[in-house]
C-alpha cells in the first residue's frame, strides 16, 4: 500500500507539471483534424485506463535489469569551435533524437532535449545515460530547429527557452508551434506545417512528412498537437529524420516521393510489444529504411533515456545483426562524433563491453 500511495503521488505530481504546459486546444484547417484532435492515417490502439495503469505500474515496479547502463556511455567532447571548423554535409548525435547538422554552412538541430531528465520535472523521471557532448551555449547560432512532436523526450521546455536567441527560425507541426509561442517564444520566428508542407531556409529544403503517432504532455491535450517526421533536402543530398512513429505504408510513400535518401535517420529504441502501433521494432525499423530508400541507415531513439522495459543495449545490437544480414549500410556513431552525410562510415559497436 505504501508503495502505492508513493506512485500515486508521483503520477499526480508529474500529471500536474505536465498540464501546466499545455495550451488551450484550438481547431485547425487540416485533413488530419477532426472531432477536436489530429488522427493517423493508420489507426493506433487507444489505450484503456486499466492498461495505461498496468504500463505505469511495470515502468515503476517491474523493471527488468539493465534498462539503462551500470556507468556513463562513452561520449565525445564537442566545441564551438569544431563545429565551425568541421566541413559540410556533417551530423553529429547529441542523444535520444537530437541531431546537429551543419548544411551549406549553416547549423540545424532536431528535437533538443538538452535537460538531465526527459520528464515534466528534473528531480524525477528518465535520467540521461551520460554528460552531453556539448552544452547549448556551446553552440554556434541556429538557422533552424526542427520538432517532430511535443513529447517530453522530444521538445524540452528549457531548451526550447535556452535555444531561443540564437536560432532563427523553428519548424514544427500544426499545434506544436502554439505550444512554443504560449512559452514565450516570438511568433515572427515559429512557422508551423502540415503534412506535405514545406518551407526552405537557409538554401535546405524542409518538408513535414506522416509519422504514425500521437502528441500530448498533460491530461486534457492528448492528440491537441500533429506529429510528424521530416525531409531534409539540400541541392545534392537528402535526410530523413523520423521523429517518432509506428511502422506503416508512409515510409513508402515519402520514399517515392522524395527518395533515395543518403542518410535515414529512423527510430530504434523505446519499443515493446505492449505498444507495436506508436514505436517500431527493429524489425520495422529495417523495412522503414528499405521503404525510404535509404542508402544508410543512423538508428536514432536510443542510448539516451530508459524509455522501455528492454535492456538498453539492445535496439542497436538488434537493428546491427538484421541491417547485417540485409546488406544494408549502418551507421552508428557515438554520441558527439561526426558522421559526414556524403561519405558516412560504419562507426564502432561502441555499446557492446557495456554493462
Amino acid at each position: 500500500m505504501r508503495i502505492l500511495v508513493i506512485a500515486l503521488i508521483f503520477i499526480t505530481v508529474a500529471l500536474v507539471g505536465a498540464c501546466a504546459f499545455a495550451p488551450a486546444r484550438t481547431t485547425h484547417a487540416s485533413p488530419q483534424f477532426r472531432d477536436g484532435g489530429f488522427v493517423n492515417a493508420t489507426p493506433v490502439h487507444e489505450f484503456t485506463l486499466g492498461e495505461q495503469a498496468r504500463l505505469w505500474w511495470n515502468f515503476m515496479f517491474d523493471k527488468p535489469a539493465g534498462t539503462r547502463p551500470a556507468q556513463p556511455i562513452p561520449v565525445r567532447a564537442m566545441s564551438r569551435q569544431l563545429l565551425l571548423d568541421a566541413p559540410d554535409n556533417t551530423l553529429w548525435r547529441l542523444g535520444h533524437s537530437t541531431v546537429l547538422l551543419k548544411l551549406d554552412g549553416g547549423f540545424y538541430l532536431t528535437d533538443p532535449v538538452f535537460s538531465k531528465r526527459a520528464s515534466p520535472v528534473q528531480w524525477a523521471g528518465p535520467e540521461r545515460f551520460s554528460e552531453l557532448p556539448i552544452a547549448i551555449s556551446e553552440l554556434p547560432p541556429l538557422k533552424a530547429v526542427i520538432l517532430s512532436h511535443d513529447h517530453y523526450d522530444h521538445l524540452d521546455h528549457a531548451s526550447i527557452l535556452a535555444l531561443a536567441e540564437k536560432t532563427e527560425t523553428f519548424l514544427a507541426p500544426l499545434g506544436v508551434g502554439d505550444r512554443l509561442v504560449s512559452w514565450g517564444l516570438a511568433a515572427a520566428k515559429v512557422q508551423q506545417l502540415d503534412w506535405w508542407q514545406e518551407r526552405s531556409i537557409g538554401g535546405v529544403r524542409f518538408v513535414a512528412t506522416p509519422a504514425r503517432h500521437f502528441s500530448g504532455r498533460g491530461l486534457n491535450d492528448r492528440n491537441a498537437t500533429l506529429w510528424a517526421s521530416w525531409v531534409i533536402a539540400g541541392d545534392t543530398l537528402r535526410v530523413f529524420f523520423s521523429g517518432d512513429s509506428g511502422y506503416f505504408d508512409g515510409f513508402k510513400a515519402i520514399g517515392e516521393r522524395f527518395g533515395p535518401f543518403d542518410l535515414a535517420l529512423v527510430e530504434t529504441g523505446a519499443y515493446d510489444k505492449q505498444w507495436p502501433d506508436v514505436h517500431m521494432q527493429p524489425e520495422q525499423t529495417l523495412q522503414a529504411a528499405l521503404d525510404l530508400q535509404g542508402a544508410w541507415l543512423v538508428p536514432i531513439h536510443n542510448g539516451s533515456f530508459d524509455l522501455a522495459l528492454h535492456r538498453w543495449q539492445e535496439p542497436l545490437e538488434r537493428i546491427s545483426v538484421l541491417a547485417t544480414a540485409r546488406g544494408l549500410a549502418l551507421a552508428t556513431p557515438r554520441i558527439g562524433e561526426p558522421l559526414s552525410i556524403r561519405k558516412p562510415h560504419a562507426g564502432e559497436a561502441w555499446w557492446r563491453g557495456l554493462d
